[in-house]
């Protein structure tokens, strides 16, 4: 089910960068932003899951979203983020190249997404955002966190 343009309108979006990309996910499901911090490993973890951190007495999944979109090899420098989200109650941590601005998008802001067959599943964008000369590609976090290619339930469960 995609979002149309009606429905982004007026929300707000988090920007971060991701490679040569920026990315747009819906404000509000954004708990909090941290500096990267180490993690630890999960065994048999799927490598895009880079392992947990104890966040205030929780136990978070962390994921690293240019690992799991195929974007190069990860560099974790001064920039480096952790965008700590809540999704359906569920908290997962994701590991962004850093973050730009708090953005509003109004509708004719608001482009669908195309069809195309690549790394990133065109399932979870739900158009892509321009402001001026910048193009955020919107994602839908939700159905992206909770897709059972992530397989998060079960990390998320275990805690």
């Amino acid at each position: 089910m995609q979002e149309n343009a009606s429905d982004i309108a007026g929300r707000e979006f988090l920007a971060f960068t991701l490679g040569a990309e920026e990315y747009g996910i819906d404000i509000l499901k954004v708990q909090e932003i941290r500096g990267y911090e180490a993690v630890t490993r999960i065994a048999n973890a799927p490598e895009f899951i880079k392992g947990v951190i104890n966040l205030r007495g929780i136990i978070i999944p962390v994921v690293d979203m240019r690992i799991k979109f195929r974007l190069g090899e990860p560099v974790y420098d001064q920039f480096t983020v952790v965008i700590i989200l809540n999704i359906g109650g569920r908290v997962v941590g994701m590991v962004v190249d850093s973050v730009s601005d708090v953005t509003t998008l109004m509708p004719d802001q608001v482009k669908p997404a195309p069809e195309m067959g690549t790394a990133f599943n065109s399932d979870y964008m739900i158009g892509l955002g321009t402001i001026d000369e910048r193009m955020l590609i919107l994602v839908d976090i939700d159905k992206l966190m909770s897709s059972d290619e992530m397989g998060l339930t079960d990390v998320a469960a275990a805690n």
